[in-house]
């Protein structure tokens, strides 16, 4: 591994390939300064990123590339999608899109190390593939950036090129719940039992899950992220502590980052392991809470594509999902509210008007109700779907709808 200044980074990124592929850290870990050396030094890269957000180089010649899409690239026009559930991309860095250089945002150097921090998740995978092509790792050590352990932690041995920054990490927005978001993480929180195991999605409604849990006891986290909700768990005694809080990535406030720092108690491991279905399946009663747009009367979610354009993608619910179904006392839930206001409409649908993310959860739950999906028949899980979960105004013409279907 090499030290190098700004200037001496930017040569090197000119000796790459001719519009070369980078794949950088994504969510709130974006490795700012590499990003900045690249906009400068090359006229045309191929941007990968995972849930990127607003502030990555945007011009002419830059093209970006994700299997999730974040606020900064959403809607892009010169985005390129790439459908996959999380616990594959490592296979895409593999055999279809290799890189030819990964971008890291590590912690300071400690012992001859330096650590992943908040984001391991696809970045292993990546540097295994960049490394097998003979292309660079380059990294920008902050001294801000926790230093967490498990595939966190990589020796100097494994970076070619290294420059030292002092940069604030980016922290998530505290997210706004209001009394149907409450509502929804009440109803699901109430069919959690001390000892299980949680799995959280992003967005308000795991946050009200988790604010709603009071007198579970020994619960553990396998989940392929986490944030502020898991501190106040560990705070509260909530938590098993004799297991790991295990996830790929995590995003939040700095109070969380500080805690994250040098605590034993979380192993950070890569979204091959966090994400496969058979592990997640070995937790005890794993409980996976994810969210949709759109569930239709077959039990089909919708999570990705809004009017017809890609909104996010897979992400890992869908390896969730498998996983908890298949664990022992494990459940499966999908939360929404049964109206979308901005579009004036339900959420529950006869069929979807998009692309399926997901199908066959344990439960579908609204402000309305929890509906009661896995293990009935097709004509039971609508008519749980109707008369549980959709808003009142809609059900007359969900049943009529349900008829028509044959679903009755």
């Amino acid at each position: 591994m090499r030290v190098v200044n700004f200037e001496g980074l930017k040569q090197i990124l000119e000796r790459l390939p001719e519009n070369p592929r980078l794949v950088a850290s994504g969510n709130f870990a974006a490795p700012a300064t590499l990003l900045k050396a690249a906009d400068e030094s090359l006229p045309k890269f191929r941007l990968h990123m995972l849930n990127a957000h607003p502030g990555i180089p945007d011009r002419d010649g830059i093209t970006y590339e994700s299997a999730f899409v974040g606020p900064g690239m959403r809607h892009h026009e010169r985005l390129t999608y790439i459908p996959c559930r999380l616990s594959l991309v490592p296979v895409l860095f593999r055999d279809h899109f290799v890189p030819d250089a990964v971008l890291i945002h590590t912690s300071a150097r400690r012992n001859g190390t330096v650590s992943l921090g908040t984001e391991v998740n696809i970045l292993p995978a990546a540097i295994e593939a960049v490394r097998a092509r003979g292309g660079l790792v380059i990294a920008q050590s902050n001294p801000k950036m926790p230093y967490t352990y498990g595939d966190a932690q990589l020796d100097e041995s494994e970076i070619d090129f290294l420059i030292e920054v002092d940069e604030p990490l980016a922290t998530k927005p505290v997210a706004e719940i209001g009394d149907e978001t409450r509502i929804i993480g009440e109803q699901i929180s109430q069919r959690i039992s001390s000892g299980s195991t949680l799995q959280l999605g992003i967005g308000a409604i795991p946050d009200a899950v988790l604010g709603a849990l009071g007198q579970q006891t020994g619960l553990r986290i396998w989940s392929e992220m986490f944030s502020d909700g898991v501190l106040e768990l560990s705070r509260r005694s909530a938590l098993d502590a004799d297991a790991p809080i295990t996830a790929s990535f995590v995003f939040g406030s700095q109070e969380l980052y500080e805690w994250l720092d040098l605590n034993r108690q979380v192993q950070m491991l890569r979204t091959e392991k966090t994400n496969d279905p058979a592990q997640i399946a070995r937790q005890q009663q794993m409980t996976s809470i994810n969210s949709a747009l759109q569930i239709d009367l077959r039990d089909q979610a919708n999570a990705s594509f809004v009017r017809g354009e890609i909104y996010s993608g897979f992400g890992g619910s869908t390896d969730f999902i498998v996983g908890a179904l298949h664990s022992k006392g494990g459940a499966s839930f999908m939360a929404l509210q049964s109206w979308h206001p901005k579009a004036n409409q339900s959420t529950i649908v006869p069929k979807l008007s998009e692309p399926a993310t997901s199908f066959q959860h344990s439960f579908v739950v609204t402000e309305q109700g929890t509906a009661d999906c896995f293990g009935h028949s097709a004509a039971e899980q609508a008519q749980n779907l109707i008369e549980h979960a959709a808003h009142p105004d809609v059900r007359e013409s969900l049943r009529a709808a349900a008829a028509d279907m044959g679903l009755r």
